[in-house]
């Protein structure tokens, strides 16, 4: 992937106490006098693509997709000015970045800001700071991700290097979703709450925006990954999929997996990985098969209970090829040891294997038990939501619904961000998400009861103190027969995976099974399917910050919330103000075909 042109100019150097006695405070000192500024943009508009024998305007980033890599330094600065030459409005996310005391360019609509109206800009302020590999962007508006997203690769700082042998050359690669159609017109169509249907599944799945050899009309347009023999390549995997997990492996060749997130890793040697929407993993690959090519394949792993799935045909695949002169009229060998879509132990295998790197060059801090002073067991369940008299006029019966703790979120008209800063909550949004789940029941048990299997909306977020320690522990269920797994993911904070299983949550049970040794230090991690995963962080970043599910369908639906986190009592420990240029409420968000039919019934 090639990355944007840009223009860099060094940070105005801080003067740092002399005393300093401490290796890797001086090494932070002069990793943070040597940081960089770097200016891109960001032009989006709707351009033409064809994939699947079918030509179509889709709305992306500098006419790309996947969208341009960013790169810098660990500890510098990107601005980016994206100018928004679409037809509805959007906003970008940089995630897995924790933006310190400056959740005003996180980018969720309608949390820390509106859309950025068509025809008009806004410049993001991502600042770098503990993030060290691999993080990426993506519009965070309804499904506009779906082509709006890429890689942001954050090298060591200058002055240190990775925990690893230096990689001889690296390359991103992203796992995409593609949609036939009209993909905004599609989900506004499925949106209207009185002839809501289900919304759309992919037609393809694609390795940097290539369906691959098996699509219709796709085989000679195949991402090709040109390769030495002998060499170490570091591979930046990133699935942008709206809903799909994928696994993944390259023909005859081992990964070495060394990073998540942002974080550093123990090393896995493995012959595939298991990798869920919004996760980024830094792999390492060594070039050291029989010349010829290879298929690189991300074939979709299914958690939800189903019969059967597509066949390979519905896999993404990439090539392999190495350089050199040698001859052969043989196709790209296909890997032996990816698992089937419908396998669920070898993605638990894999997950089990994620530990943080935890050395005196990359150290962790894992809240103990006695400093968690907020617990919170939420249950992640589908829905259905159907009007009663007390939910008032506005209520419309919904089969499809998501839910945290029975409440499916709804966007306020509003900044959540804008109206907190000004001291407002209501009518914008209540400061009581329920810590438990409503009712206790048996989770992971198929229920249909029309009591379990009811939610109710609303936009209510958690307060909390700063510095608070948190230990979130999601549940699963298996309300309305839908269990499935869920890729959760938390704004502005990283948290430590302490330890996930199956069935019920007991923490009296479960909790002496936690690694506090040296658990993953991520920002998104999975729920299992009828299953619990356990987390903590510390929450020190003040601002609002936006949680939820990472497969699409269920953020639609419902499935998420938000923390404020509370000032400190200090400057440093204070949320900064708004940039002058925050983008307005007032934004159309209906697709250009919509817009198109509004016209020709008026005229």
């Amino acid at each position: 992937m090639k990355s944007l042109k840009r223009t860099t100019g060094p940070v105005m150097s801080t003067q740092f106490p002399v005393f300093a006695v401490l290796i890797i405070i001086l090494q932070i000192f002069i990793s943070l006098a040597r940081a960089e500024v770097h200016y891109y943009d960001f032009i989006v508009k709707e351009v033409n693509f064809t994939r699947l024998c079918e030509s179509k305007l889709m709305l992306v980033v500098n006419e790309s997709f996947p969208g341009p890599e960013l790169r810098a330094r660990k500890g510098d600065t990107i601005y980016v000015n994206v100018y928004n030459q679409g037809f509805y409005g959007f906003t970008i996310h940089w995630h897995g970045v924790k933006q310190p005391r400056n959740p005003w360019f996180d980018g969720p609509e309608y949390v820390t800001q509106c859309p950025i109206s068509p025809g008009t800009n806004f410049t993001y302020q991502v600042q770098l700071t503990t993030e060290e590999g691999t993080v990426w962007w993506h519009a965070h508006s309804d499904w506009t991700r779906a082509s709006v997203h890429g890689t942001i690769v954050v090298l060591p700082a200058l002055g240190t290097t990775f925990p690893f042998p230096e990689p001889d050359e690296e390359e991103s690669i992203v796992f995409g979703s593609w949609y036939l159609g009209n993909l905004k017109q599609t989900i506004d169509e499925c949106m209207v709450p009185e002839n809501a249907t289900n919304l759309p599944e992919a037609d393809a799945y694609t390795i940097n925006g290539q369906p691959g050899d098996f699509a219709l009309c796709s085989q000679n347009s195949t991402y090709r990954l040109k390769v030495d023999y002998g060499k170490t390549y570091l591979l930046r995997i990133l699935n942008a999929n709206i809903d799909a997990e994928m696994y993944f492996a390259i023909a005859e060749h081992n990964l070495t997996m060394v990073g998540m997130d942002g974080s550093y890793t123990k090393p896995i040697n493995t012959s595939y990985i298991m990798i869920s929407p919004g996760q980024t993993m830094d792999v390492l690959l060594n070039t050291n098969s029989t010349l010829g090519s290879y298929y690189m394949v991300a074939r979709e792993y299914v958690s939800a209970t189903v019969n059967s799935v597509s066949s390979y045909l519905d896999d993404a695949v990439a090539i392999l090829e190495y350089n050199g002169n040698y001859t052969t009229s043989e196709a790209p060998i296909y890997p032996e040891n990816l698992p089937m879509s419908l396998s669920q132990e070898p993605a638990y295998d894999f997950l089990r294997k994620i530990r943080s790197l935890a050395t005196p060059e990359y150290p962790i801090n894992v809240p103990k038990e006695s400093d968690v002073t907020k617990r919170m067991y939420i249950t992640a369940s589908s829905n259905a939501l159907y009007c009663t008299p007390d939910l008032g006029p506005t209520c419309v019966n919904i089969s499809w619904a998501a839910s945290v703790n029975n409440i499916s979120w709804v966007n306020p008209s509003e900044s959540i961000l804008q109206a907190y800063y000004n001291n407002i909550s209501e009518p914008v949004y209540e400061t009581d998400f329920p810590d438990e789940p409503p009712v206790y029941f048996n989770f992971t048990d198929d229920s249909s009861a029309i009591d379990v299997g009811l939610t109710v909306q609303g936009t209510k977020v958690t307060m909390l103190e700063y510095n608070e320690t948190v230990e979130m522990v999601f549940q699963g269920t298996d309300v309305e027969g839908a269990a499935v797994n869920h890729p959760m993911h938390v704004h502005g904070l990283s948290f430590y995976v302490l330890g996930f299983g199956f069935g019920n949550y007991f923490a009296e049970r479960d909790s002496k099974t936690f690694n506090l040794i040296d658990p993953p230090y991520v920002a998104t991690f999975i729920t299992p399917k009828n299953g619990w995963v356990a987390l903590r962080f510390v929450a020190n970043n003040p601002g609002v910050w936006f949680w939820h599910c990472h497969m699409e369908r269920h953020l639609t639906w419902g499935m998420e919330s938000a923390f404020i986190v509370k000032n400190g009592g200090t400057p440093e420990t204070t949320m900064l103000p708004p940039p002058a240029t925050m983008p307005s409420c007032d934004v159309p968000l209906k697709s250009s075909a919509i817009l198109e039919k509004q016209l020709e019934r008026t005229n």
